[in-house]
């Protein structure tokens, strides 16, 4: 297990030349408050950084060193794990990576990104998205399992167990296939031609005790005929290089459409989460005439005047949505375009070589031409050596289609490993495996929050939610309230599936204002108690903006502000 003790920076972010120092096991939860801009989430940035090199949020390296002092850019992190106690020293200007285990420096002599990666798989044994699925749950990066769409829900659960490797080998064994499919029709070639060529000596043999002269006179315009052929061929490599030529320049705008591509489903992600924000506030002004933190009637005319934004923004965003998915299906269709020339480019390529290994065993059958006619104008050829050149030929063809045998076998294995690397293959296995564990993790954890129902996911991560009287509900269905336990229900179960996957086990847990927009009175007081009963023994740090109302509730408690443009805890 690892117990993450502290962590302490300066000179990060808008953190000054005075360190700021973090107790990680300082309490059972804390809370961290501040105002926006303050450096609330300033530690989760430190923490990922000073493991593994990279901020929580997507900052650029360069912009995480203070703007004001502009050099020595500090981030110290201390765990401990087993006997041993871990210190992290991690710098940039000056660049510093130090690893100290009982205050001894770890040898230095490897490179940086070894030394990362000794760091990651021998000490910590977790990378970066395996910490920040199961340690850090933000809300710059999370939208809740349940309200994600199928294919989204399918990718959650893929990294959680860790199986996105067998996508990867999916196209590996792809690329191999089409390879080894191009080594099997070079073998066919191969054959063929030593069965031509067998046919051609055995011919020769039989002409061997007609006339030579010819004999001489046949082969000299066999040659004739080879050399008219290298020709032609040669005027196929010229044609077939300019197709493909015309071809690559259809395709140049590869990069930027893939790049556009994903740009378009990640702005698909954040409108539609924008639109189900705006569609909960547009319900609650229907529902509601009093503030449900204040109890203070609300306003007429606001709550006319806000049904009106909220619906004008719904239809705004519903409206760019649809203009999305037009954008989305005319970028798809240019990538299928740009598949089919990239296919078609392979074609190509494969063709010319083709052409060329013609021409060059075209000019491998004109020097042998060459060479017998040579020997039959010297009268030296025999019927005993052109035989044993026929011996050989057979030889090399037992040879060809013995390899020829094996290159097909070896392509069905290709074919069944490529099978098994499919979605419909070895992941969908152990997602199965895998599910009856995670539907009694969520079920026992709603029932830790008092939430007695039978919640199941079925293969396509649909939800079928049952009462104890067998009435069937779904997610949203429930109140904001009931929901919450539902959220927290299955992030509690992705953080201890990835514990059992990764062997990752810890006492820090960081929620970065994830349930702010979830919490009224008495979701608050939910809320809690459900942090105080299911993560008794774990340190737990909440990250608000709602310090008004949760400033009571916990038992530490830590403030950033801003003084004169430094960050410092109050």
């Amino acid at each position: 297990m690892i117990i993450f003790k502290k962590v302490r920076y300066k000179n990060f972010l808008s953190t000054g030349q005075q360190f700021i120092e973090i107790q990680l096991d300082r309490s059972q939860s804390t809370l961290v408050v501040g105002e926006n801009g303050a450096g609330k989430s300033t530690m989760l940035d430190a923490l990922c950084f000073g493991l593994f090199q990279r901020p929580f949020r997507n900052i650029k390296k360069d912009q995480l060193i203070n703007s004001i002092n502009e050099k020595e850019c500090v981030v110290e992190v201390e765990f401990v794990i087993g006997q041993n106690y871990y210190k992290i020293i991690r710098g940039i200007k000056p660049n510093t990576f130090e690893i100290w285990c009982n205050d001894v420096m770890l040898n230095q002599d490897a490179a940086q990104r070894d030394y990362q990666k000794h760091l990651e798989s021998t000490i910590l044994k977790l990378n970066f998205r395996s910490f920040t699925q199961v340690v850090i749950l933000g809300n710059a990066s999370f939208v809740p399992f349940m309200q994600l769409r199928a294919r989204h829900r399918r990718q959650v659960v893929e990294e959680i167990l860790d199986i996105e490797i067998f996508s990867k080998m999916n196209l590996m064994f792809r690329e191999k296939q089409k390879n080894q499919d191009e080594i099997i029709k070079q073998s066919d070639f191969n054959c063929q031609l030593i069965d031509g060529k067998i046919d051609s000596q055995k011919k020769h043999i039989e002409e061997l005790s007609g006339n030579n002269k010819q004999i001489i006179e046949k082969k000299r315009l066999d040659i004739t005929k080879a050399e008219t052929d290298i020709g032609n061929y040669a005027l196929d490599i010229d044609r077939v290089t300019t197709e493909k030529t015309a071809l690559q320049k259809e395709i140049l705008d590869e990069t930027k459409i893939n790049n556009k591509y994903k740009q378009l489903h990640n702005v698909e992600a954040k409108l539609e989460n924008t639109c189900s924000k705006h569609k909960k506030d547009l319900e609650f002004f229907k529902t509601h005439n009093d503030c449900p933190t204040c109890q203070q009637a609300i306003d007429e005319a606001f709550k006319s005047t806000m049904i009106d934004k909220k619906k004008n923004k719904v239809v705004e965003i519903e409206s760019a949505m649809s203009q999305l998915v037009k954008e989305i299906t005319d970028t798809e269709h240019r990538l299928n375009d740009i598949n089919d020339t990239m296919v078609a480019i392979r074609e190509k390529e494969l063709l010319l070589n083709r052409y060329q290994t013609s021409i060059d065993e075209i000019k491998k059958y004109i020097d042998n031409l060459n060479n017998e006619i040579e020997e039959l104008s010297d009268d030296k050829y025999s019927k005993g050596v052109a035989t044993g050149t026929l011996t050989e030929l057979q030889e090399q063809l037992t040879d060809a289609e013995g390899a020829k045998v094996k290159q097909k076998e070896h392509m069905v294995y290709l074919d069944t490993a490529r099978y098994l690397m499919q979605d419909t293959g070895i992941k969908t296995k152990i997602i199965k495996q895998y599910l009856p564990i995670m539907n009694q993790f969520i079920n026992k954890n709603l029932a830790d929050m008092d939430f007695f129902v039978n919640f199941t996911l079925d293969e396509e991560f649909n939800e079928t939610i049952k009462s104890r009287y067998r009435d069937e509900f779904n997610y949203h269905s429930f109140s904001e309230g009931e929901k919450l336990r539902i959220d927290l229900a299955i992030l509690f179960t992705w953080r201890e599936i990835a514990k059992l996957k990764n062997s990752t086990n810890t006492n820090l847990l960081i929620l970065d204002e994830i349930f702010d927009s979830s919490l009224d009175a008495s979701g608050t007081d939910e809320f809690m108690r459900i942090l105080s009963n299911k993560l008794a023994k774990e340190n737990v740090f909440v990250i608000s903006h709602k310090g008004d109302t949760l400033l009571d509730k916990f038992p530490s408690v830590l403030k950033f502000e801003k003084y004169k443009n430094f960050t410092r805890m109050a």
